[in-house]
């Protein structure tokens, strides 16, 4: 963890080769974090990007005696992702889940690359949900906000988890425990396949011990993975051009069968309120900024608001924001 008051001074490996003078191909290889005396990282043990403060590596390199970092936990803590799980109780998967909530989503800061959440927030979350826990079967509803976090932790004790034990602990209908139990298998195999390109989707599936019909939804979640970074570049694009505000985009599976893909930007600097993306159709104005994309998949007439931008479903940043200006 990132100690309250400390953020300034971490440091990631490409920071700490600099400082030993080698490269970080070198530093790779010969592991000197690992020798006796290398002060520890302050990442968790499992995390991903190693992180270390620079404080202490600084008197290591310089011979001199290794400070010491505050030992008292508190609220301006930066926990990584294992840390805000384990603090919550839950795995790092259900916390992958649990940050998009509001609670969490508007404090998330990224430090050196990698995602902290401060520990007070993740401590009063905590405590409002001892406060308001429902006990197993009951059938009072839950808030929206909580349905994947939960239905996540059932699905971390049992991978075999029916809808109809998530409806007798959570209390919601057959419908949300059907999407819920369908989005979390898919994200999570398609980690799986992500992490481990030569698994076939069957594979994966039986490894996690997931049902077989999840493959096609995993299979949807991976195009959205796929796409998502062209769509934020164009988000980007737009903000840069004065044309949005700064905005994370996500991608909507629409319909009752989760194969059609879509993603709105909301716009600010022209008369259209939205752009909106689908993998059939490509790009076109929306005429409400609220409900851009609509509920149901296909090919909306132009007229009332809506106009498209070309034939071409991936243009460059650049020719979109030509395109949207002619539209004008």
């Amino acid at each position: 963890m990132i100690r309250a008051g400390r953020r300034r001074y971490v440091q990631h490996s490409a920071d700490l080769t600099a400082a030993m003078g080698i490269s970080l191909g070198t530093f790779r290889n010969r592991r000197p974090y690992a020798a006796d005396g290398f002060p520890p990282a302050i990442s968790a043990p499992e995390a991903r990007v190693m992180l270390w403060d620079s404080r202490q590596t600084e008197a290591h390199l310089a011979g001199r005696p290794v400070p010491e970092l505050p030992q008292d936990d508190g609220e301006d803590d930066l926990l990584d992702r294992s840390e805000a799980a384990a603090l919550l109780g839950v795995t790092p998967k259900t916390w992958d889940t649990y940050k998009t909530d509001p609670h969490f989503a508007p404090h998330l800061t990224k430090v050196k690359g990698v995602e902290h959440c401060p520990r007070g927030i993740v401590q009063t979350f905590r405590q409002s949900r001892a406060l308001a826990g429902r006990p197993k079967g009951s059938k009072d509803r839950i808030p929206r906000d909580e349905i994947l976090p939960r239905v996540g932790e059932l699905l971390d004790a049992e991978p075999a988890l029916t809808s109809a034990a998530v409806q007798q602990h959570l209390g919601v209908s057959a419908a949300t425990a059907v999407r819920a139990l369908t989005r979390l298998r898919a994200e999570r195999l398609a980690d799986l396949l992500f992490t481990d390109p030569a698994l076939t989707p069957a594979d994966a599936a039986g490894r996690l011990g997931y049902p077989a019909a999840v493959q096609r939804a995993a299979a949807t979640e991976l195009r959205a993975r796929r796409i998502r970074p062209y769509l934020q570049d164009i988000a980007d694009a737009l903000a840069g051009a004065g044309l949005a505000d700064r905005q994370d985009v996500r991608v909507h599976r629409l319909g009752p069968d989760p194969q059609a893909l879509a993603a709105a930007v909301t716009l600010t600097g022209t008369a259209a309120p939205a752009l909106v993306w689908d993998e059939g159709a490509g790009w076109r104005t929306a005429a409400d900024r609220r409900h851009p994309i609509g509920k149901t998949p296909g090919r909306p007439p132009e007229g009332d608001g809506i106009r498209y931008l070309g034939d071409d479903p991936h243009p460059a940043p650049a020719d979109l924001l030509k395109r949207l200006a002619q539209s004008e």
